[in-house]
């Protein structure tokens, strides 16, 4: 029921804006990027400071960054299932 629903708004809003023009895709897609980067090196960066700070070689670096790695990749699917 509601996927019929979501099919028909879509549909509809297709038929009254039209296509995304080619600039539109390309920031789409620009923006798309970075939700999923800044998360990861995010993530990188805290771990090497908290390696450096706690002397653990890089312990942290790994786990921080795949953590920064799933939370840019649930950002960036919430993002592009928001439209």
């Amino acid at each position: 029921m509601t996927q019929a629903r979501l099919r028909r708004e879509r549909r509809d809003r297709w038929l009254r804006e039209g296509d995304l023009s080619v600039g539109r895709r390309l920031a789409q897609i620009g923006v798309l990027g970075w939700i999923f980067v800044v998360p990861t090196l995010g993530g990188m960066f805290f771990g090497r400071w908290l390696d450096a700070r706690l002397e653990s070689g890089i312990f942290w670096t790994a786990p921080f960054m795949v953590l920064g790695i799933c939370l840019g990749g649930w950002t960036a699917w919430k993002w592009m299932n928001a439209r």
